[in-house]
């Protein structure tokens, strides 16, 4: 099995704070949240009525009108993230190399919104097949965002979409590099999409109680580590890299964000929602590992933090444990303090932010942050952004079901 070093060269992003990448991190170094009141849908009899929706987005900049209205929206984010980290990478596409680039765009939950829809209108035309749509079952499906990729930009490549929850966006973007590595690619467009606040994605959380009910302040909702935190904030979009071997990039002089030089996986092998922290630890450890670096190397961690009130405390524990005394001395920040939670878009959207990190030496901060949790002891960067040196950095995500994933970049100069 051939082996390659593995780089981002071109970012993209749909998100709460930003259409695009550019002004998403421009919203977070500032300390702006997404986070708002929900006035898509009647939420009155909500015990959760905000969230981090996408506004002002046209997934016609990015799709012809056709192919719009036969996809759920997790789609429309998808292919527009895909289409920008595309873009920016200026990877050369003909048809000879097109064979040679693949998708790895994932999500975790798919066309949830769709697949209410249609039961709905289902059960109001007397269960009559015929009302439904042909469309449906391939625009609800978790992996027909990679399949529109591949299909809007002529991919032949390797075309897969892990599902893994909320570590979905890490693990499609880990495989994608083992992929390269291994020869079986060239480049990979890799990611993860979501679109979950409708009414029943934003149901099922609330009867979950998993997410933070402080209507009278959305913005101030989403604290991870804060003692005050109550639990985290639903929102949407997606996050997209493209990834090339180093000597591809370097040989068409292509924008280099960082090496992915470690990745790691394991399984909580405990609940089907709260964390062991067994489970973070063996992540963390496979994924330095990986990258053949001492823990005290790690300058940066864009923490899973997703504000609650389990999750956090493990997470910290966790650092604590992999890191040693060194984790004290690493800036630790959720940038879901200003996006809310993404799902499966939530990895790779902050797998980007790590990137960003490194590329302008700033740790974003963690809003919202006002009395710490006594059992979250690190620096966690409150209130305002660091100018920092970040030469390598740590990406982790948990998800239901104890499925986890961590990167590890390093900065190429």
């Amino acid at each position: 099995m051939r082996q390659k070093r593995v780089v981002v060269t071109g970012v993209g992003m749909v998100s709460p704070v930003g259409l695009d990448v550019e002004s998403s991190w421009r919203s977070l170094v500032a300390g702006r949240s997404g986070i708002s009141t929900i006035d898509t849908f009647d939420v009155d009899k909500f015990p959760t009525r905000f969230g981090g929706p996408i506004r002002g987005f046209d997934p016609t900049d990015y799709m012809p009108a056709k192919s719009v209205k036969r996809f759920d929206p997790f789609v429309h984010y998808g292919v527009a993230a895909s289409v920008q980290a595309l873009r920016d990478s200026g990877y050369p596409l003909d048809e000879e190399q097109n064979d040679r680039v693949g998708v790895a765009v994932g999500s975790g939950i798919g066309g949830i919104g769709t697949i209410h829809n249609t039961c709905v209108s289902f059960h109001d035309a007397d269960s009559n097949p015929k009302k439904v749509s042909p469309f449906f079952i391939p625009s609800s499906i978790a992996n027909m965002a990679a399949g529109q990729v591949s299909i809007q930009l002529g991919l032949n490549g390797p075309n897969i979409a892990a599902v893994s929850a909320c570590t979905t966006g890490v693990h499609n973007i880990g495989l994608a590099a083992r992929m390269i590595a291994a020869g079986d690619a060239d480049a990979m467009v890799a990611g993860g999409c979501e679109m979950a606040v409708n009414p029943i994605g934003l149901a099922g959380f609330c009867a979950a109680k998993a997410l933070s009910s402080r209507n009278d302040d959305p913005a101030a909702a989403s604290r991870p580590w804060d003692a005050d935190r109550d639990g985290f904030v639903l929102s949407d979009g997606a996050g997209v890299v493209m990834l090339e071997d180093i000597d591809s990039a370097r040989a068409r002089a292509a924008p280099i964000y960082g090496e992915l030089v470690g990745f790691g996986m394991s399984a909580d092998a405990h609940h089907i929602t709260m964390p062991s922290g067994h489970g973070a630890r063996q992540c963390m450890s496979n994924a330095i590992r990986d990258a053949e670096i001492d823990p005290a190397r790690i300058d940066y961690i864009n923490a899973h933090g997703t504000s609650t009130s389990g999750g956090d405390v493990v997470e910290s524990e966790a650092i604590e444990s992999v890191l040693g005394d060194a984790a004290h001395d690493a800036a630790v920040t959720s940038t879901k303090s200003m996006t809310g939670h993404m799902l499966g878009a939530a990895g790779s959207a902050e797998a980007i932010f790590t990137l960003l990190a490194m590329r302008d030496q700033i740790a974003p901060p963690t809003i919202n942050l006002e009395t710490p949790d006594k059992g979250c002891r690190l620096d966690y960067v409150p209130g305002q952004a660091r100018d920092m040196t970040i030469d390598y950095a740590l990406s982790n995500s948990f998800g239901f079901g104890g499925t986890n994933g961590s990167l590890v970049f390093r900065r190429v100069y």
